[in-house]
């Protein structure tokens, strides 16, 4: 294993992340998995892990700042962490079940989240970019002082969070797509808000997956010393860099990297 090398480019996905906010983990598991030939299970485990402390520095940061909103944090959180507890349990029974195989399951599962993810991004891009023009039908609103929007807001944190637990996924990209349709955030509080509640999430995924045993702790903290300089410069390179055209490569890349994990499953 090249640990240079996997720091290296591990601070160039923390510069992305912290450029785009494209989630680390759709970058980092692949790369674990093609680049470096990491077991899908150890990849997903070990990236969970890693993304972690990330999350958490820029969390804490807009949670000085006041750029978050708790109460949407809160009950998205209520939903999102026992869903991905339970996503964790069904890699656990996964795994302790001989008739199933834990790493093409999971090659396959990550492939799926990750296509959902890029597609429903840049979707989301094209059309905004291109054809502005458009009034596509809006989603409803979730009033949280409302017992149907709270109830909702658990259901859908418990399916997203569900989705990380099994595959790493998602934790910022589609919670983000959520803030934005379900609760109409505005950009300031937008991705402090998103960073908040997916460190959370990823803290108690964290724990899941380290009783899971598929931690591999010599890739965590290369990942680590690579990832959490890259997105504090990749947030500072954020204003001078126009969004739209590097948001669109990173999510064709997403695109690509996705179908072959599928493919390959």
């Amino acid at each position: 294993m090249n640990y240079l090398l996997l720091s290296s480019l591990s601070f160039v996905v923390g510069i992305i992340v912290g450029l785009t906010g494209v989630g680390g983990a759709s970058l980092i598991t692949p790369m674990l998995i093609f680049i470096f030939q990491v077991p899908p299970s150890i990849a997903v485990s070990s990236d969970v892990v890693a993304a972690t402390l990330m999350k958490v520095v820029g969390s804490y940061k807009h949670w000085q700042q006041r750029t978050l909103d708790l109460q949407v944090v809160t009950w998205l959180a209520l939903g999102s962490v026992p869903g991905s507890l339970t996503g964790v349990g069904i890699l656990y029974l996964i795994k302790h079940n001989e008739a199933f195989n834990l790493d093409g399951i999971l090659l396959r599962l990550l492939g799926v989240a990750m296509l959902f993810v890029a597609l429903s991004a840049l979707a989301q891009l094209l059309l905004k970019n291109f054809i502005p023009q458009l009034k596509l039908p809006e989603p409803p609103k979730f009033d949280l002082k409302t017992h149907s929007g709270r109830m909702l807001t658990l259901a859908v944190g418990a399916v997203l969070g569900c989705v990380v637990g099994m595959t790493s996924v998602s934790s910022g990209s589609m919670f983000a797509l959520v803030l934005i349709s379900f609760f109409r955030l505005d950009s300031r509080k937008l991705v402090g808000t998103d960073l908040f509640q997916a460190a959370i999430l990823l803290i108690f995924t964290s724990v899941g997956h380290l009783c899971l045993g598929t931690v591999n702790w010599s890739l965590v903290l290369p990942i680590w010393l690579g990832t959490v300089p890259g997105v504090l410069i990749g947030a500072k390179l954020c204003k001078i860099t126009p969004q739209p055209a590097l948001r669109f490569v990173i999510y064709a890349i997403l695109v690509m990297v996705s179908w072959k994990l599928v493919y390959q499953a």
